[in-house]
């Protein structure tokens, strides 16, 4: 039996490699030479910058930059050379992710994107060529703001007044913009953005309502941000001639994906497609007995682009089951039985605290592997008895014709 692993993060616990290791582990205790495949799954979040740049052979820079609630923090990007071309590489989880933004401080009304500006004109200065940037796991929602003003544009009010934006809870302020100052050598470069192209800016599936309350955002605070949102919009397709309300992937990581439109040129590709010019998971797929993915939290929202869904998808083409590991099983999470997932499970073995589950996870993911695998063999075994028949009385058995 060949077993091909896929699994993406679990966030604010274990990035995707992590998880790999613990699922291998997993399969090596019930049985060591067990034909085994880990392919990580970067998906723009956490991870993206380091395992795009190790798999192009490129090197890893750190810069520090200003973290989503105002402080400095050390974040990185990559850079890689290939067929002439320079190309940096960044992630915007490793400076405005969430999990840089401390439980108490969890207000997307207050958190900025300011620091993936500041990795942009660092990379910059690096003479490069394209920058692909991986939008995931954000814990901003200023729709590009922070980024934009790092890279020299100015929001004003209502008096004509420059104005900061520190969060999505300023956007209500912008009266107008002035892209004079936005640094010219973003005219030059090839942005590339690898995001979820089922996030949009506005409406009622806008990032605010669907993404707001996980990033620590009350009922009214989701609506604050969904008008302000909206307002933004409104704002830009007066000054630049863009509507990015409904956008694909225009809500990506609370709005960058927007931002990134308007303010950089940037062309946005659903992840998957982008990704895959970098990991061949297809061919891994096509090759296996059985495909395992992995995710934080499986719920309804997971059949909309996340990695379970794309490795579902392309395994549903050549009829090889797929079977998910997760931290947690939310609501709605059986509409991913007919997104092509078969079976799924959650790794939680009892009721505990959560630290004590985030440090008990790479046990936990090794015990969910292994048993899984068990449930496999029996049926295995059962789907090569199928044909006998038992008699009773003298204990022997007949092969069906």
């Amino acid at each position: 039996m060949k077993v091909v692993m896929i699994p993406s993060g679990f966030k604010e616990c274990l990035h995707a490699g992590e998880v790999g290791i613990a699922m291998e582990r997993g399969a090596r205790r019930y049985n060591n030479q067990i034909d085994v495949e880990i392919l990580p799954m970067i998906d723009g979040g956490e991870g993206f910058a380091k395992a795009i740049t190790n798999i192009k052979g490129g090197q890893l820079i750190y810069k520090e930059v200003t973290g989503p609630v105002g402080e400095k923090v050390l974040g990185h990007f990559g850079i890689f050379e290939e067929d002439g071309k320079r190309t940096a590489v960044i992630e915007m989880a490793a400076v405005s992710g969430l999990h840089l933004v401390p439980k108490q401080q969890r207000n997307p009304l207050k958190t900025t994107s300011f620091g993936v500006g500041e990795l942009i004109a660092y990379a910059m200065d690096l003479h490069i060529n394209q920058l692909l940037i991986g939008c995931g796991d954000s814990g901003t929602s200023d729709g590009g703001t922070g980024m934009a003003q790092a890279l020299g544009v100015q929001f004003f009010n209502d008096n004509h007044q420059l104005i900061t934006i520190e969060g999505g809870g300023d956007l209500r302020r912008i009266a107008f913009m002035d892209t004079n100052k936005l640094d010219k050598r973003l005219r030059h470069l090839q942005i590339d953005v690898a995001c979820n192209w089922k996030n949009v800016l506005c409406g009622n599936q806008g990032v605010a309502r669907v993404f707001g309350p996980q990033k620590g955002a009350t009922r009214r605070q989701v609506e604050l941000l969904a008008t302000g949102l909206e307002h933004y919009a409104e704002v830009i397709q007066s000054h630049m001639h863009v509507d990015v309300r409904t956008m694909p992937g225009s809500g990506a990581s609370g709005g960058l994906g927007a931002g990134l439109i308007a303010f950089a040129g940037a062309t946005l590709h659903e992840r998957f497609t982008l990704i895959r010019d970098f990991i061949d998971m297809e061919q891994a797929i096509a090759s296996a007995d059985v495909v395992f993915s992995a995710e934080g939290s499986l719920d309804f929202q997971t059949p909309n682009g996340k990695v379970p869904a794309e490795v579902a998808r392309i395994a549903r083409k050549y009829d090889v089951p797929v079977v998910i590991i997760a931290g947690t099983i939310g609501k709605g999470a059986t509409a991913n039985y007919r997104a092509g997932i078969h079976a799924y499970t959650s790794i939680t073995q009892k009721p505990i605290a959560l630290n004590e589950a985030l440090e008990l996870a790479p046990k936990w993911i090794e015990d969910s592997v292994e048993s899984i695998l068990r449930q496999i063999e029996i049926g295995t075994k059962l789907a090569k008895r199928k044909d006998v028949i038992h008699v009773k009385g003298n204990g022997r058995a007949f092969q069906k014709q």
